[in-house]
């Protein structure tokens, strides 16, 4: 996951939180939210974000010292966590999400349904804390805060533009290509948990091994 400009920063970040993956999870909201709060959500998530990507990519170095975490422990545990979240697509569970309680969707429930998944993305802030830290100047982590708000911002456009075709995709079509797509994320996870092992020197059970 180790990266020296923002090129390179950038597409690992498009790879871990780009459209292919962000639009999923508004596919979902499409199917019971108005077009106006699907934008609204799009809005206030893309923010928040945002605040808490650049926060701790301009942290990083001393969050992983405050909670005494190493980069391969950090790997682990979004490995996990993402794949938990994957598996759950799999199988239909939609984890940390909710349907429209008796007076309608609102913004609010949107916004609860976007947190794991997109907001607090637990893939793409391993990937944020584990660049930042690769080096320790300002600098570096300032390009890594850059490539993050970058991704986010073509996440939001796409959300945006395409608002229209996720309302009018139908139900079956979305929870298909979740379960297709959430094979593919839980390989991602695993793949995560692999890095992490490989770098505490479990070499055997690494892909790279």
């Amino acid at each position: 996951m180790i990266t020296l400009t923002y090129s390179a920063a950038f597409i690992t970040f498009f790879s871990v939180i780009g459209p292919p993956k962000v639009l999923l999870a508004f596919a979902g909201l499409a199917q019971y939210h108005p077009r106006g709060d699907l934008h609204t959500i799009a809005l206030i998530s893309s923010a928040g974000a945002v605040v808490i990507g650049v926060a701790a990519g301009l942290s990083s170095p001393w969050l992983l010292e405050l909670f005494h975490i190493s980069t391969p422990a950090l790997a682990l545990a979004g490995g996990i966590i993402f794949f938990l979240y994957a598996v759950g697509l799999v199988l239909g569970l939609h984890i940390g999400t909710e349907g429209p309680g008796e007076d309608g969707p609102d913004v609010t429930s949107g916004l609860r349904e976007l947190l794991v998944p997109y907001v607090v993305s637990p893939l793409a802030m391993t990937a944020v804390l584990i660049e930042a830290a690769e080096r320790n100047d300002w600098g570096w982590r300032g390009t890594v805060a850059a490539a993050f708000v970058s991704v986010i911002a073509v996440d939001l456009v796409c959300v945006l533009l395409l608002g229209g075709l996720l309302q009018r995709a139908h139900t079956a079509v979305v929870e298909l290509v979740a379960r297709l797509v959430g094979l593919l994320l839980a390989a991602v996870g695993v793949d995560l948990v692999l890095d992490g092992l490989f770098d505490l020197g479990i070499n055997t059970l690494s892909r790279r091994g």
